[in-house]
């Protein structure tokens, strides 16, 4: 059993899980996120950068900026770098949210200004665990609204998004820039041209010159080693040159720079190409001479480490075998712990919200209760009892004078009509 075989056969710490998504989840300590150095702040503001781009293909500033004027356009690095914690937060609320209705789920509701945090941070992980993302971080960590987090999290929001409204990259069509086939054609007419022109001016130099040579040709056809005479006729005599040897030389080089036809290189030239070729083909055997006895000793030398490293794992297989069967255990232990503790912390979710609904709902009856202790406490109605009760008492004083004024006037009426009485009843006595 080789190497290789024992690193296949060891399981990971997603088998049995879904396809691993493309960003890795951040983690939650912060020494880990100074540890990572200037290169992870950097691809921290790459990762920014693919996310704009994305919603940018969503078209976000039509269907989400334009609905609202609370809703601003996003900055090139608008969720790396914590400026304004409050705006921040309610904007990667509000992106998220739209990125979840993207994705296929128009029934989650966009949050507001004034909805708790802990249940909106709580909805928008539910939604990114449902679609199989990581989440490996305190969801306290999504609150200051920017950070590695907030970017991970909107990235893998906006590739669900992406797959909801079925985007699809096309091939890119390259289109021909006519005026760039136009000027090459002008070049190629112009060098076309002054290659001809450079051909011409030879040729006319050549027929300059053969005036002052004799017609080998024509004293050939006229046979019989004749000679021509200036009348035209044929001469029946031994051609013997008249000529000067030293003056033939002499007219020879003046005439020699006249007879030098330069030809200039050009690129487009095939003939240069050719060259090129030939003399590339040429260095690289050389070089291919020089250096195959030192890759045939390299191979040599590669052949024999590869030998001793094939035996040194047979070799270790053997001695570590219990061992590596002890790690494959703990492999899959630690698969069914991690999938353990994310089925947990999905209990652990439900019942955070549950506890934020209770605490809601606490709230409220603290609320009503406060408002009843005022209510009893307020001494207003006995007050206006009380000032009733006054008013009643004097209104009685008053009813009680003016009952004893009319039995007193009862009482003197009763007494005139008793003596009116007696007198009427005297009266009639004497009489």
């Amino acid at each position: 059993m080789s190497m290789e075989q024992v690193d296949s056969d060891q399981p990971t710490a997603g088998d049995g899980d879904k396809e691993a998504p493309v960003a890795s989840p951040p983690k939650g300590d912060s020494n880990e996120e100074g540890a990572g150095g200037p290169g992870k702040q950097h691809q921290l503001f790459v990762a920014m950068e693919e996310v704009l781009d994305k919603l940018k293909l969503l078209n976000y500033e039509q269907d989400l900026i334009k609905k609202s004027p609370s809703y601003k356009p996003i900055a090139k690095h608008y969720f790396a770098i914590a400026t304004n914690s409050g705006e921040q937060f309610f904007m990667f609320t509000s992106v998220a949210a739209w990125l979840i209705q993207k994705s296929g789920k128009s029934s989650f509701e966009m949050p507001q200004e004034h909805d708790d945090p802990n249940a909106t941070v709580s909805k928008i992980l539910n939604e990114l665990r449902s679609i199989g993302a990581d989440v490996d971080f305190p969801p306290n960590k999504l609150k200051s609204g920017a950070g590695e987090q907030c970017v991970y999290v909107l990235d893998e929001l906006a590739n669900a998004a992406l797959k909801g409204t079925h985007f699809s990259w096309h091939k890119a069509e390259p289109v021909a820039d006519e005026d760039e086939e136009a000027a090459g054609a002008d070049e190629a007419e112009l060098t076309a041209e002054q290659f001809d022109q450079e051909e011409d001016e030879p040729e006319l130099a050549d027929d300059d010159d053969d005036a002052g040579f004799l017609d080998l040709q024509g004293l050939h056809e006229v046979g019989g080693g004749g000679r021509l005479n200036l009348d035209g006729e044929v001469t029946k005599e031994i051609l013997q040159s008249d000529t000067d040897a030293m003056a033939w030389k002499l007219e020879v080089e003046r005439v020699m720079p006249s007879l030098k036809i330069t030809i200039r290189q050009d690129a487009k030239d095939w003939r240069m190409h050719l060259e090129q070729m030939h003399a590339y083909r040429g260095a690289i055997g050389e070089t291919l001479n020089q250096a195959r006895p030192q890759l045939d000793r390299l191979s040599n030398d590669i052949g024999k480490s590869l030998e001793k490293i094939t035996s040194r794992e047979k070799y270790l297989n053997t001695q570590l075998e219990s061992l590596l069967a002890q790690f494959r255990g703990a492999q899959d232990r630690l698969a069914e712990n991690r999938e353990k503790y994310r089925e947990a912390s999905g209990g652990v979710t439900e019942r955070s919200k549950t506890l934020a609904q209770i605490a809601d709902e606490l709230d409220q009856i603290k609320q009503d209760m406060e408002d009843r202790g005022m209510n009893l406490t307020d001494g207003a109605p006995l007050v206006k009892v009380k000032q009733a009760v006054t008013r009643l008492e004097q209104d009685l004083i008053g009813m009680d004078v003016q009952i004893g004024v009319i039995e007193q006037t009862l009482l003197q009426s009763q007494l005139r009509d008793r003596s009116y009485f007696s007198q009427d009843m005297y009266g009639e006595s004497n009489y």
